[in-house]
């Protein structure tokens, strides 16, 4: 029942952040978070100070936490983009929200994120007693987790449940699979073999070096209502896409090798990414290409499970340093088609997982390419579907060019 409760608070929540750390804004007035229980507030007027944040923006530098937000005292010298995973981070842990955590107004104005709370207080020395635990017994490495007590429950459980102990266990989850030293019958190799000969065969696969996509996006940030959405890859690994909000357009771009976010919904204009969300923008720009899937590890090994009670065949790599993370690949077992990818971000406080579900694949220029990716992580889930793609179609270089800050409402 815990379980269950944390995925319906978190799959329902409108949210950019959520709770237990302060978020005050010290560098833009933006747009609420989240869609509010009573009417919103009116976004606080406009803070002073953006200076340091465009100074690092433009010499292409992380933007701490501790210098854009307000009243950040544990969670300071972490970039922003990784402060915001942090927060996704205990929402799935505790099954908590943004107003959860920070006051009712909050909902309205970005600003009153800073203002502390019960709830906060309590986090902050709770951070410092999870440090603690692991620098003193572990060497500092992350084994005890918000995670590890809470399991989604605001209360961690220190008495045996017999009626979890006395009823059917509930099924394992696909991600969790571990490959270790595999008895499958096929190699790394194979598997990736099938998945080309699948998608159309490797002269086909090989031949598409770019598309253009149209369709529609419903994710938290749209209260989970379709809005335009449109899609710019070109292989090796860049990628481009851009939702059309009501209240303006949204970009997420990588270019190879840096990565932004410009869009009204974020607590900041221009949002460089870092660490691990750079590599995940790496990862998934790279695997919309078949023929290039196979590079995004060189140490495949090959397991098998089930996924909704169908065989899918799983490869398991790592990424290059430095973040060494690893990435899951699920295959149809039948089909050889690939249909579920995993990959993980490191946060000061704990690993997310990120599942991005590939579906209704069609031809695009005899390869097929699936029309339909949901993106499920901590805080939120994203739906693409798309209705037109245009393969090896022109691209302007501008598309994959850093973008202006997004006008923040």
């Amino acid at each position: 029942m815990r379980f269950g409760r944390r995925h319906a608070v978190v799959g329902a929540i409108a949210v950019v952040v959520v709770c237990l750390a302060s978020l005050g804004i010290a560098g833009g007035q933006t747009t609420p978070a989240a869609k509010p229980t009573a009417p919103a507030a009116k976004p606080a007027a406009k803070p002073a100070g953006t200076g340091a944040t465009a100074g690092a923006v433009a010499a292409g530098k992380p933007i701490m936490a501790g210098v854009y937000f307000k009243n950040v005292q544990v969670l300071k010298d972490i970039p922003v983009d990784e402060f915001m995973d942090t927060m996704g981070f205990f929402a799935a842990s505790l099954s908590l929200n943004c107003i959860d955590c920070h006051v009712q107004e909050s909902g309205g104005s970005w600003p009153r994120y800073a203002d502390d709370t019960q709830l906060k207080v309590t986090a902050r020395k709770m951070m410092l007693m999870v440090n603690n635990i692991n620098k003193t017994n572990f060497g500092g490495s992350r084994f005890v987790t918000c995670w590890t007590c809470h399991r989604g429950g605001q209360q961690p459980t220190v008495i045996p449940s017999l009626a979890e102990q006395y009823s059917p266990p509930p099924p394992d989850d696909p991600n969790e699979y571990v490959v270790r030293d595999s008895a499958s019958p096929m190699t790394a190799d194979q598997v990736f073999a099938k998945y080309i000969q699948a998608v159309g065969g490797a002269q086909k696969a090989g031949a598409l070096t770019s598309f253009v996509g149209k369709g529609t996006y419903a994710g938290y940030d749209t209260e989970h209502e379709e809005s335009p959405y449109d899609v710019y890859a070109k292989s090796p690994g860049m990628r481009t896409w851009v939702v059309h909000f009501r209240m303006g357009e949204g970009r997420h771009v990588y270019d190879g090798k840096n990565a932004w976010v410009s869009s009204p919904d974020k607590p900041i204009g221009l949002l460089p990414l870092t660490g691990g969300e750079l590599e995940g923008a790496r990862l998934d720009a790279t695997v919309l290409f078949p023929s290039q899937v196979k590079s995004l590890s060189a140490n495949w090994k090959v397991g098998a499970t089930q996924i909704d009670d169908e065989n899918v065949t799983v490869l398991q790599g790592s990424t290059p340093a430095p973040n060494r993370s690893t990435v899951k690949l699920f295959f149809d077992a039948k089909s050889g088609l690939l249909v579920r990818m995993v990959r993980y971000q490191n946060t000061i406080v704990g690993t997310n997982p990120i599942q991005l579900d590939y579906a209704d694949y069609k031809d695009v220029d005899g390869v097929k390419i699936p029309f339909k990716w949901t993106v499920s992580w901590t805080d939120g889930q994203d739906v693409v579907t798309l209705s037109d793609v245009k393969g090896n179609a022109p691209i302007d270089a501008k598309e994959f060019a850093q973008p202006p800050p997004a006008q923040l409402q």
